[in-house]
């Protein structure tokens, strides 16, 4: 009961939260946001932001291409970028409409995405925590392509449900991540889309492939589903372009698909490490665009390959 009742008052707080960023002007709606990343950068405890993660993961991925300085400002933007990110979902109702699309919006290989979509094959959408990605699924929902969405259940089920009804609003569907392959099997044999994040680390059973230079675990699954469902893989992206409120335009975003892959084209000893070392290699290229808009405090570099896992110490027994 206890737990149930702290369920609805983080609801109650999230709904107000959302009910006044809503009616916020989007020029004053991006200022807020930017001001409330950079105090987090800025006051909050660095353990409690996860810089040092953050501070690790840029060091691995740029090395001596970039300094102490601008690593900081890259991870100061970049929790101004999420600030704003969460703005920008809870105003996207109103802000993307099919009508101001082609303004809001620029496009990127959009007519190799559309020839995947009419290609009478499944289609794996394939992105990262990068840019607004959220934003690149209402996108084609707003076209009418219909999209099976595959994201992690929230613990709290009142968010949970709020964060579903927000991705179908523009006619996708929700699977989820927990236990969700067979459904995702389902559609993918039907010759459906499913759109996916595929960029944490996966693990000791994870492929290690190169991601920004360093070997890093990823999971296996996105190829072994193209392999067998025959599936196309669109490594797509959304990533924010500079603001023109001076417009009238309450975004400013490209959405772009930085490489098609076609499992019938693979010719490798080991086609599920290729898979995964191409699309892996198509998000860095995507992220090199805009480094600050990746969240960089995911711990990608966490597993070494080689390394097993240890186990735990049994505590030795009293005789007697």
């Amino acid at each position: 009961m206890r737990r149930r009742w702290r369920y609805v008052a983080e609801y109650a707080v999230f709904r107000t939260f959302v009910g006044l960023v809503d009616a916020m002007p989007a020029r004053a709606a991006a200022r807020v946001a930017e001001m409330a990343g950079n105090a987090f950068f800025r006051f909050l405890p660095r353990k409690l932001t996860r810089y040092q993660v953050a501070r690790d993961n840029l060091q691995n991925a740029f090395g001596e291409e970039i300094n102490d300085a601008q690593a900081d400002d890259i991870i100061r933007r970049m929790w101004v970028h999420l600030f704003r990110m969460v703005v920008e979902m809870i105003q996207l109702r109103r802000k993307l409409r099919v009508e101001n699309c082609k303004q809001v919006l620029r496009f990127h290989q959009k007519e190799e995405v559309v020839q995947a979509l009419y290609s009478d094959r499944p289609v794996l959408f394939l992105s990262g925590h990068f840019g607004n990605w959220e934003i690149g699924i209402s996108c084609f929902g707003v076209f009418g392509f219909e999209m099976n969405i595959v994201a992690r259940d929230l613990d709290n089920p009142y968010l949970d449900k709020w964060f579903r009804q927000f991705r179908e609003q523009t006619g996708h569907h929700t699977i989820s991540k927990k236990g969700g392959f067979d459904k995702m099997a389902v559609e993918l044999a039907a010759g459906g889309t499913i759109a996916l994040l595929g960029d944490q680390d996966a693990g000791r059973r994870g492929v290690f492939v190169d991601f920004f230079g360093h070997p890093a675990s990823t999971h296996r699954a996105i190829a072994l589903m193209a392999l067998q469902y025959d599936a196309l893989i669109c490594v797509g992206y959304s990533r924010r372009l500079e603001d023109r409120f001076g417009d009238g335009l309450p975004l400013h975003y490209e959405v772009g698909c930085e490489e098609v892959i076609d499992p019938r084209t693979i010719d490798a000893d080991d086609e599920v490490a290729e898979i995964t070392r191409r699309y892996s290699a198509a998000l860095e290229r995507a992220i090199r665009k805009s480094p600050e808009q990746y969240f960089w405090v995911h711990r990608r570099w966490k597993s070494i390959p080689g390394q097993k896992r240890k186990r735990k110490q049994q505590p030795l027994k009293k005789a007697g």
